[in-house]
């Protein structure tokens, strides 16, 4: 009996002090992981990070991004590196690469062009980076592999594409803002006319240009957005079908429209035309808001669709994200930088200190330029799409995607119908793309 008794008490005691002892630990755990302990942990943090970008962001880096970062990590010193032309950050990247100089953190492309730098090791699969929860599976995947199964760059920003037009010039000529696309033409024969303004800011010499502000621009609404793309993709459609011939058909419209030498007007000359007041309506990326914000008033508009009442579509193309160079995979203030980038305040401050570039993540906070948050409004009055160009179909010897512009800007110029642009396009796709092909040979079997 007593034997039972001091074995009770003793397991009494033991029990009580184990669970005294566990408290003890929950509470230092608790204690650790405490914020005040967290930001005392994130001062003591020091190293060096680079980031390369193609973005010529570099002020809005140095005056208010690394400004919030360093509230947090003060100790860290970022330097944002952009080069002088857009085109010069390919070849400037690989030569980096090579020789081991590449920024610590480095600015992705969409699709193929970063999934390759993965594939050649270049960039370190975040997939279990903490904070990678907060961004959904479509602005994940254009910095995924092909099954989805590794991530190797964090989703930055996505660009919505429309049309900016003066507003001065609208009222003056007593002009509605157009909603189908036989309004969109009667305004510009209407400033056509009139003859003081050049109808449409754009130029053919620079053939993203009209790939990019032309073509995937309006042609959401002809192939039904995200429904025709990944018909492309699967071999459901066919590029050479009546909607894609349309798209070209309305841009063929547009050349009388273009105004005089439009052949030769490079990308900065169309900015130029409109900043000036000089041109009624700019076929627009989001991206130039900041550009003409303060320079003149005006608007945007969506791609028109054509009917009134037609189901909507427009290019909300996943356009930045950021990946870990694998040479910085050790070096905990890049991981510091990349992890705070996942986070709220991020995101808000992202969005409204560069107006256009709308964050991906699932955070909500107020955007504050109102060009800016008319155009992400279009989100819940329209289904969105990204460029068709810019996923699996331009890995051929044949770009897909050059292949576009290149017949954008015959067609614009009138050395190419649109059927022709069409057919050129098919048959690049057929030279390599099976689905494609065996899409081909399907439709071969059934008209016979």
């Amino acid at each position: 009996m007593k034997q039972t008794t001091s074995t009770f008490i003793y397991t009494k005691v033991q029990s009580t002090l184990c669970r005294s002892l566990i408290a003890a630990s929950v509470s230092l755990a608790t204690i650790a992981s405490t914020p005040a302990l967290a930001e005392v942990q994130k001062a003591s943090l020091s190293g060096t990070v680079l980031v390369d970008s193609w973005r010529q962001d570099d002020a809005i880096w140095k005056e208010k991004i690394i400004p919030a970062f360093n509230k947090h990590y003060p100790n860290i010193k970022v330097t944002y590196r952009s080069p002088e032309g857009l085109t010069a950050f390919q070849d400037d990247l690989n030569t980096n690469l090579a020789n081991g100089k590449a920024g610590d953190l480095i600015a992705c492309r969409p699709f193929d062009g970063s999934l390759a730098l993965f594939k050649q090791g270049h960039l370190s699969d975040i997939t279990e980076m903490p904070g990678m929860e907060n961004f959904p599976s479509f602005a994940l995947s254009p910095w995924q592999t092909d099954s989805g199964a590794q991530t190797f760059c964090l989703p930055m920003a996505s660009v919505i594409h429309g049309f900016f037009y003066n507003k001065k010039v609208f009222k003056e000529l007593d002009l509605s803002v157009p909603k189908t696309t036989a309004e969109f033409n009667h305004v510009l024969n209407m400033i056509k006319n009139n003859g003081q303004y050049v109808p449409l800011a754009m130029g053919t010499n620079d053939k993203w240009e009209a790939g990019t502000m032309g073509f995937q621009n309006i042609g959401p609404n002809y192939w039904k957005g995200e429904d025709g793309r990944l018909g492309l993709i699967n071999g459901t459609e066919r590029f050479n079908s009546p909607q894609y011939k349309q798209v070209f058909q309305e841009l063929a419209n547009w050349g009388r429209f273009l105004g005089q030498g439009y052949q030769t007007r490079k990308y900065a000359d169309s900015i130029e035309l409109f900043k000036t007041g000089k041109a009624a309506i700019y076929p627009a990326g989001s991206w130039d808001i900041s550009t003409f914000s303060g320079q003149l008033d005006f608007g945007v508009f969506p791609p028109p669709v054509e009917n009134r009442g037609d189901e909507c579509y427009f290019s909300d193309h996943t356009d930045i994200g950021m990946g870990l160079n694998t040479k910085a995979e050790y070096n905990p203030a890049a991981k510091a930088l990349l992890e705070w980038m996942t986070t709220a305040e991020y995101a808000e401050l992202l969005t409204n200190a560069i107006p256009g570039f709308f964050s991906l993540s699932n955070h909500f906070f107020e955007v504050e330029n109102p060009i800016a948050k008319e155009m992400m409004a279009w989100r819940n009055e329209c289904d969105s799409t990204i460029r068709s160009s810019a996923q699996i179909l331009s890995r051929g010897k044949t770009s897909f995607e050059a292949q576009i512009d290149q017949t954008s800007v015959a067609v614009l110029n009138g050395t190419m119908t649109p059927e022709q642009a069409a057919e050129l396009v098919q048959s690049g796709l057929d030279e390599w793309y099976v689905p494609q092909r065996e899409a081909k040979v399907a439709s071969l079997i059934c008209q016979e």
